[in-house]
């Protein structure tokens, strides 16, 4: 049996499924609410013994939340993940926890649990004060000049990865996208270029990612896990021992950004802070950008008139590769980007553990309690979006703009004080991506294909998504 979400056998998951249909779970209240104070408590169910939910909504993510929405209304609790959670839906249960007003949803306990291991004391994983002085610096690392000055280096090598990929009547573009980010994200970041040195900070990174998402979480020889422990010490050990060259010279990668970043009363970066940046920015920059640009070249595939209209829109700004100050003149393009964001959210959900009692939609939420604001699933449910299974990127157009419902009816970059740091690179990448994508090759997917989706830091194509590739003549 193999120990990551993605790998794990089709014969578990089978079994797990089973379990689901012939033992249903009694309802139970998480906890109960204090007398008197008029608030109502949170229902659900654990799910099978041991597994829970996880496996029904890794690997149906959008038709588990409508389930138990339809039973248990927008709050509900479940065994997900070796541990209970509470799921909230709609706009006003993500504004909640992601606003936090009252200070009552921590970050760091629950993504400790899931990804802490792996990507410890990233910027996500902190919270107060230590969160708000490590963003301050951070931010030095994306700003207008900085972020143009990435663009620059990020347009080289998306034109170099995009070169060598191969027409087919069946490539592989999630695959192919995933090497291309990782590449681009390495040379961006790091400011490594391709060879051996790149090949094993990539397959060390990798290896991290796949062990924080693994379902047997303990140090088995060969298991996800263990090798994810593997690559996140090599990468210590690679971040570490550059920091000195870093720290002297005055290059234009976030590595060295971050080394010389300070705050406004003169503080820097320990060395141990850098890593701990390095490796969490790697990831959430890497994963994030390879699902949308994967999921929008399928939608793309699938409905060719959108295809040409951003084509055409690349086409006209007549430069094979786009400048920071094009990202304003591809409209359309920009409608496909949120449309895509929208369908197909690269993160799923923020992850919060209460640190005191509070309430949320008039339910009692004890401390300690982990939950779950599910981003994907609202933007992919009615009432909050109208026929949210259509691919329509109009609806972001004027005069519709269906997202202006609520400030969180479309979120996908979170919000809050830990609303993502990196959106403007992210969005960037994407179209510096699709901009070249457009210019060299078209695109077709198979009539009536649908990727099938499991859930790992995003929901991803398991069959690494299969389109119809052809050079541009």
């Amino acid at each position: 049996m193999t120990a990551s979400v993605g790998s794990f056998s089709r014969q578990a998951q089978a079994v797990a499924a089973r379990l689901t249909e012939r033992m249903p779970s009694p309802e139970h209240r998480l906890a109960e609410p204090p007398a008197g104070s008029g608030l109502l408590p949170v229902m659900g169910d654990y799910g099978p013994p041991l597994v829970g939910h996880t496996f029904e909504s890794l690997n149906d993510m959008i038709g588990s939340a409508r389930r138990r929405y339809a039973r248990y209304g927008p709050l509900s609790w479940s065994g997900m993940l070796g541990t209970k959670m509470v799921t909230a839906f709609g706009p006003d249960a993500i504004e909640a926890i992601a606003a936090n007003r009252d200070r009552a949803f921590g970050n760091a306990g629950f993504y400790d649990y899931l990804i802490g291991r792996f990507f410890r004391r990233g910027v996500m994983l902190l919270d107060s004060e230590e969160h708000l002085y490590h963003r301050r610096i951070m931010q030095q690392a994306f700003t207008r000049p900085r972020l143009n000055s990435y663009l620059a280096a990020m347009n080289a090598r998306i034109a170099h990865g995009l070169a060598h990929w191969q027409p087919s009547p069946r490539f592989l573009i999630y695959t192919a996208t995933k090497k291309l980010t990782l590449d681009v994200g390495t040379y961006v970041f790091v400011g490594s270029t391709a060879g051996a040195e790149s090949d094993r900070i990539s397959e060390a990174f990798v290896a991290a990612v796949h062990g924080g998402m693994a379902i047997v979480r303990a140090e088995i020889p060969g298991g996800a896990w263990a090798r994810g422990l593997r690559g996140r010490r090599l990468l210590e050990e690679y971040f570490l021992g550059q920091i000195p060259a870093k720290r002297a010279a005055d290059g234009e990668d976030l590595f060295s950004v971050l080394c010389h970043a300070e705050s406004e009363d003169g503080h820097r970066f320990s060395d141990d802070d850098i890593v701990n940046h390095m490796i969490f920015t790697l990831m959430a920059a890497h994963d994030t950008s390879t699902i949308t640009v994967a999921m929008m070249a399928y939608q793309l595939g699938k409905h060719i008139d959108w295809q040409e209209r951003v084509r055409a829109e690349s086409r006209a700004l007549g430069r094979p590769a786009i400048d920071f100050d094009d990202l304003e003149h591809l409209p359309a393009l920009d409608l496909v980007m949120k449309e895509t964001l929208r369908f197909n959210a690269p993160v799923g959900g923020l992850f919060r553990e209460t640190v005191k009692d509070t309430e949320l939609l008039g339910h009692y939420i004890p401390a300690r309690t982990r939950v779950l604001a599910g981003i994907y699933p609202t933007q992919r449910m009615e009432p909050w979006w109208r026929d949210p299974d259509t691919f329509d990127p109009n609806r972001f157009a004027e005069p519709r703009r269906e997202d202006k419902s609520h400030r969180y009816a479309w979120a996908p970059f979170g919000g809050g004080a830990h609303k993502c740091i990196g959106l403007h690179f992210g969005s960037m990448e994407v179209k510096a991506i699709m901009h070249q994508l457009l210019l060299r090759y078209q695109w077709t997917t198979a009539a009536g294909y649908e990727p099938p989706l499991h859930y790992g830091t995003g929901p991803t194509p398991s069959d690494g998504l299969p389109i119809r590739l052809e050079a541009l003549r």
